[in-house]
C-alpha cells in the first residue's frame, strides 16, 4: 500500500519494461509522476505537465508492445493532450492543444496506436463535447477528427502495434462506435458502425489481448458486455470520384452479465491468460472474472 498527498485519477504500465515495472500516474493536481515500486518514495520522473487534472493516461513502447520510444500520454481538463519521454526531462515532446480563439473541452480519454514500426505512431484523444481527433505524431498534424455527438468516455485501438486497424469510441448514452482504421477517405473519413447497449454511459473498452476482434464494455448500469466485430466481405471500395473509402462491418452480442447495481468503471484483460479480467466499480469493490469458450468464437 502506497499513499501519496494528491488524489491519484490515472496509471499505466505502457511505457516500462516487463523487468522495471515502473508505473506511471497522473494526479489531480496536473502532475505525471513514474514511480519505482520497489522504491516508491520518490517518484523517479516527475513532471507538472497540465494546469489541471489528468484525466486519462496511456503508454507505449514498454511491455514489448509497439515499436519505437517508450512514451506516454496525458489527456487533460485542461484541454490539453500531451505526450511524454521518460527519458526527457521536464518538457513534453508533443503538446496538442486548442488554437488560439477555439474553445477548450475537457479531454477524457487518450490511446496510443499504429506504433508498428520505428516512425509511425499516433494519438487518439476524446473529449467531453463528443469530439474525437487522431494526432499523427510523425507529422506532428491532426489527421483526423469527428464527433459522436456524445461525451467520449474510452477510445481504444484493437491493438497498438499494429498498422491502424480499428478504434471503438464509448460515451455518454450508452452508446459505441467502432471505426475501420484502414481506409482514410478524403472528406467522408473512416468507416464507422454504432451499437446502442443502454441508456447509461459506457465507462470503458477494452479488446481482447489474444483475439482483437473481441472487446468488452463496461456499463453505469454495473454491467459487462462482451462483442465480436465481424469484417465486411471487402474492407474498401471506390466512391463515384474514384477515392477509396471504408466499409464497415457489423457488431453482435455474445454475451452480457450485470455484477453491480453501481458503474463499472475501469476494467481490463489479462494478456497471458485468456479470458482472465477484472473490473473496478463505484461499489468499491474489485472483481475478478472469467470469461469461458472464447476459442469458440
Amino acid at each position: 500500500k502506497i499513499e501519496k498527498p494528491k488524489p491519484i485519477k490515472c496509471g499505466t504500465f505502457g511505457a516500462t519494461s516487463l523487468q522495471q515495472r515502473y508505473l506511471a500516474t497522473g494526479d489531480f493536481g496536473g502532475n505525471l509522476n513514474i514511480w519505482n515500486l520497489e522504491a516508491p518514495e520518490i517518484p523517479v520522473y516527475s513532471v507538472k505537465g497540465h494546469k489541471e487534472i489528468i484525466n486519462s493516461i496511456d503508454g507505449v513502447g514498454g511491455l514489448g508492445i509497439g515499436e519505437g520510444a517508450p512514451e506516454i500520454v496525458t489527456g487533460s481538463r485542461d484541454g490539453t493532450v500531451k505526450v511524454w519521454d521518460p527519458r526527457q526531462k521536464d518538457t513534453p515532446v508533443a503538446n496538442m492543444e486548442p488554437v488560439q480563439g477555439e474553445s477548450k473541452r475537457d479531454c477524457w480519454t487518450v490511446a496510443f496506436g499504429n506504433a508498428y514500426n520505428q516512425e509511425e505512431r499516433v494519438v487518439c484523444a476524446g473529449y467531453d463535447n463528443g469530439d474525437i481527433k487522431l494526432f499523427d505524431l510523425k507529422t506532428m498534424s491532426l489527421r483526423w477528427e469527428t464527433s459522436i455527438k456524445n461525451g467520449v468516455c474510452s477510445v481504444e485501438f484493437d491493438r497498438k502495434d499494429v498498422n491502424m486497424n480499428k478504434l471503438v469510441a464509448t460515451s455518454l448514452e450508452g452508446k459505441f462506435h467502432v471505426f475501420d482504421m484502414r481506409t482514410q477517405h478524403p472528406t467522408k473519413g473512416f468507416a464507422s458502425v454504432s451499437e446502442k447497449v443502454q441508456k447509461s454511459t459506457i465507462w470503458q473498452v477494452r479488446h481482447l489481448p489474444q483475439n482483437r476482434d473481441i472487446f468488452m464494455t463496461s456499463g453505469g448500469a454495473g454491467s459487462l458486455h462482451l462483442w465480436k466485430y465481424e469484417y465486411p466481405a471487402q474492407r474498401s471500395k471506390k466512391d463515384s470520384e474514384g477515392a477509396e473509402m471504408g466499409v464497415a462491418g457489423s457488431v453482435s452480442l455474445l454475451q452480457n452479465v450485470t455484477l453491480s447495481t453501481q458503474p463499472i468503471s475501469s476494467l481490463d484483460w489479462s494478456p497471458d491468460k485468456k479470458g482472465l479480467c477484472v473490473c473496478g466499480a463505484f461499489d468499491q469493490t474489485l472483481r475478478v472474472l472469467i470469461v469461458t469458450k472464447l476459442n469458440r468464437v
